[in-house]
């Protein structure tokens, strides 16, 4: 009888979800929960893994600074809407074949 225990579950992923990464072209741990309302947030947790949504939380900080944006204004949150949309799906959206996304600080 083999008694030995399943492997677990990667902490950034309990869930186990994956799904095929629009930005990435491959299968990764998706989001737990859309992260937007409405249907571009929907399309996201359907489409969009953990890695590419990191990769956005950067970018949408950076968007932030620069243009003064106040998140909770809806103005604010219109602009990011569309920067979202073009990050995850316009043109340009995948990611060279060869990108390695840079190493997080500890």
């Amino acid at each position: 009888m083999n008694c030995s225990a399943p492997s677990p579950q990667p902490a950034s992923d309990p869930s186990g979800r994956t799904v095929k990464c629009t930005k990435f072209q491959k299968e990764l741990p998706g989001l737990p929960e859309p992260p937007w309302p409405g249907e571009l947030g929907q399309r996201i947790f359907d489409n969009i893994s953990q890695d590419a949504w990191a990769l956005w939380k950067e970018h949408a900080k950076m968007i932030l600074n620069e243009y003064r944006l106040t998140p909770w204004a809806p103005e604010s949150q219109e602009i990011l809407e569309k920067a979202m949309e073009e990050f995850f799906f316009g043109e340009g959206a995948v990611l060279p074949p060869d990108y390695v996304p840079p190493q997080q600080k500890a």
